[in-house]
């Protein structure tokens, strides 16, 4: 293994170390469809993710306030109002 490049040694845990955010709020139609793919995309990739709601933290709330739901991957905006399960799938595996 240690003669292949780099490109083919990826290792099992780099998954695994992911994770994803779902920013919303009860009642929204919209956070309900991201949350099927969220929850969809990272049962089948193996990555660990978690909802927050917004309406519950004066901070997410200043800063996503117009765009919930929103999809943070480590940490990181992803996207928000609509989940692209082929994106996601991509930025967790690719």
């Amino acid at each position: 293994m240690a003669d292949m490049s780099p490109l083919f040694r990826r290792k099992p845990q780099d998954v695994q170390d992911r994770s994803v955010t779902l920013i919303r709020k009860p009642g929204c139609h919209l956070c309900d469809d991201a949350q099927v793919v969220v929850e969809k995309v990272c049962g089948e990739v193996g990555v660990a993710w978690e909802a927050k709601d917004i309406s519950l933290d004066q901070q997410l709330h200043d800063q996503y306030w117009e765009q919930i739901p929103v999809v943070l991957v480590d940490g990181r905006q992803h996207t928000f109002w609509r989940v692209d399960e082929q994106r996601l799938r991509k930025a967790l595996t690719g």
